[in-house]
């Protein structure tokens, strides 16, 4: 039995309590159009650090629903009143979970944010949600937390549970580490502390893992530092591993075209095109307004040459999942925006 805040759009917050999850089997949906979760790089300050929803049907023209407002209100789901970096994930039993930093910049500042926020729907329109401050839950093992950053979740098969994991960095160690935990039954909080999952050689931060032939790919924004410590390169890295629980091989090799250039990076996710064996590498150009994506067959080789989305909007950090045409009605009852070429 679970019971936490719930948001929908019709409503703020009320209390529920929702009985396991839906019992409905859609192990194999058939897959229309991608839906992208991202928070906004323009408009009025105190309203971009929001998730918002858009979609496509060949995931590089992007349509946003809602006229490109909010879908979800980051003071009701939040702690600090400002939501980032929302990762998308469609569960085993096709119910939903999204994940997002906790803070809100425009208001406290880039000092310190503690905590991350869980969230979790059985139909994209209605979410649960739990915002956890790890300083407060966890005080003797993250005391002195200054950034709790771009958090993901993952299914683990070997374990039958879902995986969140996260960048940590203390005000006394400014190395950055990712972290892990798995999510309690009710997707509200963690089963215990998070424990450090990998340590790349120069830190790393926004971490997107997904699973190939037997094989975890972890996408993330690492450095290169010289032997005093000061970074001189940075872009897209990854490393491998055959187990959620590790070890982690560390790949030194850039994947962004962008990585011996000025413009940085950011942000980085992939998902794999529907019926395709390819992928799309998908990053936020954040100090230059753009998002571009690679190409790959592997996730291991990408394609040289950068290409562009076309979208009526701007979007920052997200990530995105293959929905149905079900869910693509469903989303366009309400919030709109769906073009009639993608509705059936």
């Amino acid at each position: 039995m679970r019971s936490f805040k719930f948001y929908c759009a019709a409503c703020f917050v009320i209390t529920l309590v929702m009985n396991g999850y839906s019992q409905i089997n859609k192990s194999s949906p058939k897959f229309e159009a991608y839906l992208f979760a991202y928070f906004e790089g323009t408009g009025p300050s105190e309203l971009q650090e929001q998730i918002r929803f858009a979609i496509s049907d060949d995931a590089i023209n992007w349509h946003a629903l809602n006229g490109n407002k909010p879908v979800l209100n980051s003071s009701k789901i939040s702690n600090t009143g400002g939501v980032r970096d929302p990762h998308i994930l469609r569960g085993e039993n096709s119910d939903f979970y999204m994940v997002a930093t906790d803070m809100f910049t425009r208001k406290n500042g880039w000092d310190t944010n503690p905590g991350i926020v869980l969230l979790y729907s059985e139909n994209l329109i209605d979410w649960g949600s739990s915002a956890i401050n790890l300083e407060e839950r966890y005080p003797k093992k993250f005391k002195n937390v200054k950034w709790v950053w771009a958090p993901q979740t993952i299914y683990d098969f070997e374990e039958k549970k879902y995986l969140v994991y996260f960048t940590v960095r203390f005000h006394h160690n400014l190395k950055l580490d990712f972290y892990s935990a798995y999510a309690n039954e009710d997707f509200t909080g963690f089963e215990s502390a998070p424990k450090l999952m990998y340590s790349a050689k120069d830190g790393a931060i926004d971490g997107d893992i997904i699973l190939n032939d037997g094989v975890y790919h972890l996408f993330y924004k690492g450095n290169t530092k010289n032997e005093e410590g000061e970074e001189f390169e940075n872009g897209i890295k990854q490393a491998t591993s055959t187990s959620l629980k590790g070890s982690w091989k560390e790949h030194f090799n850039y994947l962004d075209a962008y990585a011996n250039k000025n413009t940085v990076v950011e942000g980085s996710s992939v998902f794999k095109l529907i019926g395709k064996e390819e992928y799309i590498l998908m990053y936020d150009l954040y100090s230059s307004g753009r998002y571009e994506f690679q190409r790959s067959t592997d996730l291991y080789n990408f394609s040289k040459k950068t290409e562009e989305f076309t979208k009526n909007f701007h979007p920052r950090h997200g990530s995105v999942i293959s929905i149905t045409n079900e869910e693509i009605q469903r989303l366009n009852n309400q919030w709109r925006g769906v073009p009639a070429s993608i509705l059936k």
